[in-house]
């Protein structure tokens, strides 16, 4: 055993040192530097959490390579990444993007249905996630200190508590989440290099320490009847199934995980960064994965029971009296632990916050002074979502749910699939397909995969498990449809997403999207395949009126609900500049529209695009003067370009603040898009024409060489009649 003061001041030493890193990052220049490529891609490794550190190797002892099926399929996400994940950073960069919710929202029309319904997804299914790296954590301290095994009253109410602190001092001293957080990626970045060498240490000690290499140790493998260990398997259902059921679940956890995209999306800061990650993340999992078979077989050739398999990184070097190696083993496995935790309870307060608690701000008048109050409520999210995790990590402590929750995690995260993805390939996928599809897939995964875990755990009758509700077979949650060749999570795999996917294609078939949400799907898409940001100012010739002044004021007035005044005045200053206005007295009417959207990106750092869209619409006005040029100019412009006359129907009045803003250029755009989609027809034409008449060419040429040498053999033959005559 170590002595607790050792491992305290071990510890305390190492977060001292993390922090005074984070410190010095954030108050040094903030710029790219030759090392920002490897911070990035070294930070994505809070993928390899304590599930993966210590859980690999239980994975192994009991089901043989099965564990690499997630790898393989984050491999294969990771090829795709120049192409996907390149164009959900252009939109990130277009739309103030802070967190997934707010991603899948923006393409569905800046919905806050659809970013409620996937920020309480991400929080049903990663606040037990979180509950496994609390568990890790107490359950190793159990190991090396002199306390009871599991001590949460003690030992885990401290680790919870510190994880609070550590939260909100690396990642939540600011407000707006889209300013990058540049000290925390180094954090993640040398945590992911503390558990490689980690986990290396303790491969080499077991390999070449303990046994004389690889060779050796599959000779004894070979002798004990281990040979398990060297083929897949899976207590229940079909091993391919299994198979590709992990490797879909790998292919979108690297991407879907809200820890992961607000790392790879929200927190980079150049595109080429993309392709440092896409060589970096391959070998790193590489050498994280070399290990861990040996490992295993090390653990149950020295006589651990399996029981302790996840236990095998600590307990070897532990039995075998290295103190120093289980130190560092430990250290890396707290780190795995705490890198996950920090950055999912950041992005998962944010979310929660934008997304469930700014609409009850803004919709209940009593609560509107709340609005002040954001960062403040944002590390009360923090502080709710580990103390949720702490107590339900300590309910489940060594039951059937705990051991499952990782599984739940990941088939909770893979529902975002089709509305994300879905969305960013299919022009005909909207708001009321990602909502439907989103629902019954969640529903499905709750009925498949959560209620079988409450019934093993003793709080549901098991008879409906068996027999199905009502005695009905085909309905039991385990085997719907009489399907009960397949293992639990590919069961619940199988059906959450053929619902989710067949709803989402249904309802966005059977749903006429508006001219709004039209308009808001082709920003979406140019922004994505063009890489554009918002543009710094449309100057045009129309006459400036519009006073500047008090529209400045109006935009300082709307932030100030949710930002320091000061704060509020310097946002509204920056987009000035951005404008080019700062000497301007007086606006055209098209950058006045323009200095609103630019507003509404930068309050959408602060409170989400959902909630920063219905803001601008109930906080800015326009005089009657604006709203007719509005009309007017989108009147002129629909009528040069031959597009429909927007006029509104006679006795049809349009008040609303988002009508007038958009409604001039709701039907440009579309013209626009129309009338792209015809010039790239003609231009494809024109290339075909082209072709053929080069091709004709070729043939008049050939055809004209045919005829000079038919003339000269002629030529040739009368001089040889003539020469014999």
């Amino acid at each position: 055993m170590f002595s607790t003061s050792l491992v305290v001041v071990t510890l305390t030493l190492y977060m001292a040192f993390l922090f005074a890193v984070a410190q010095l990052t954030e108050r040094g220049p903030d710029r790219r530097t030759a090392f920002t490529p490897y911070v990035y891609a070294l930070a994505l490794t809070v993928y390899f959490t304590s599930w993966s550190f210590y859980g690999n190797v239980g994975f192994a002892t009991n089901s043989g390579f099965m564990y690499l099926a997630t790898d393989v399929g984050t491999l294969i996400a990771l090829m795709l990444w120049w192409r996907v994940l390149r164009r959900m950073v252009r939109i990130k960069e277009s739309y103030h993007i802070t967190n997934i919710a707010d991603f899948i929202s923006a393409r569905y029309n800046r919905s806050q249905i659809v970013a409620a319904l996937v920020a309480m997804t991400a929080l049903f299914g990663i606040v037990p996630y979180i509950a496994l790296q609390l568990k890790s954590i107490v359950s190793t301290i159990g190991i090396i200190l002199p306390v009871r095994h599991e001590d949460w009253s003690g030992a885990g109410l401290l680790v919870m508590l510190a994880m609070i602190l550590f939260t909100v001092l690396f990642g939540a001293r600011r407000l707006d989440p889209t300013e990058r957080h540049h000290g925390v990626m180094v954090i993640l970045a040398l945590q992911g290099v503390v558990k490689l060498v980690a986990i290396l240490a303790i491969g080499l000690f077991v390999t070449y320490g303990l046994y004389d290499g690889f060779t050796s140790l599959i000779d004894e493998i070979d002798a004990a009847g281990l040979e398990h260990l060297k083929s897949s398997s899976t207590p229940q259902g079909s091993v391919t199934a299994q198979w590709i059921t992990l490797i879909v679940l790998g292919m979108v956890a690297i991407q879907c995980l809200p820890r992961q995209f607000h790392l790879a999306v929200v927190e980079n800061s150049n595109e080429r960064d993309i392709r440092t990650a896409m060589w970096i993340l391959p070998v790193y999992m590489l050498l994280f994965d070399l290990f861990i078979t040996p490992i295993a077989a090390a653990g149950l050739l020295q006589g651990l029971p399996p029981a302790l398999a996840d236990e095998f990184v600590l307990r070897l070097p532990y039995m075998q009296g290295a103190e120093w190696l289980t130190l560092l083993v430990f250290i890396g496995g707290f780190s795995a632990a705490t890198g996950m935790v920090i950055i999912s309870t950041m992005a998962l307060s944010t979310m929660a916050t934008n997304h469930l608690m700014m609409p009850v701000i803004e919709g209940v008048k009593a609560c509107n002074f709340m609005r002040q109050y954001l960062l403040q409520l944002r590390w009360l999210m923090i502080a709710v979502i580990i103390l949720c995790s702490y107590g339900v990590a300590w309910i489940f402590s060594g039951s059937y749910m705990l051991a499952t929750m990782g599984t739940i995690s990941f088939v909770a995260v893979v529902q975002f699939a089709p509305a994300m993805f879905g969305g960013m390939v299919w022009r005909g996928a909207n708001r009321i397909g990602a909502i439907t599809g989103l629902m019954l897939g969640l529903l499905v995964w709750f009925y498949t995969l959560v209620l079988p875990a409450f019934s093993r755990q003793g709080w549901i009758d098991t008879t409906w498990l068996i027999y199905g509700p009502g005695r009905i077979e085909w309905l039991r949650p385990e085997a719907l449809m009489g399907m009960d060749m397949l293992s639990p999570i590919s069961h619940s795999v199988f059906w959450s997403l053929f619902f989710n996917i067949a709803f989402f294609l249904l309802g966005s078939w059977l749903y006429t999207p508006t001219k709004e949400e039209r308009t808001q799907l082709a920003e979406f898409m140019r922004a994505m395949s063009s890489g554009s940001r918002v543009h710094t100012g449309r100057l045009t010739g129309l006459e400036a009126y519009v006073e500047f002044r008090p529209k400045c004021a109006e935009a300082v007035k709307l932030l100030s609900r949710y930002l320091p005044d000061k704060k509020a005045e310097r946002e509204v200053a920056q987009i000035v500049d951005l404008l080019q206005a700062q000497k301007k007295d007086r606006l055209t009417i098209i950058e006045l529209v323009e200095f609103h959207r630019m507003l509404e990106i930068t309050l959408a750092g602060s409170i989400g695009a959902a909630s920063a869209h219905r803001a601008i619409e109930s906080g800015v006005g326009y005089s009657e003067r604006e709203k007719r040029d509005l009309h007017a100019i989108y009147s002129h412009i629909a009528t040069e370009l031959g597009g429909p006359d927007s006029a509104p129907p006679e006795g049809i009045k349009r008040p609303d603040a988002e009508d007038v803003r958009y409604s001039f250029v709701t039907e440009l755009q579309t013209t626009i898009e129309r009338q792209k989609g015809e010039l790239s027809a003609q231009k494809a034409t024109l290339e075909h024409l082209q072709e053929r008449l080069d091709k004709q060419d070729e043939e008049i040429f050939e055809q004209r060489v045919i005829n000079q040498k038919l003339t000269q053999e002629l030529t040739e033959l009368r001089k040889q009649v003539d020469s014999e005559r």
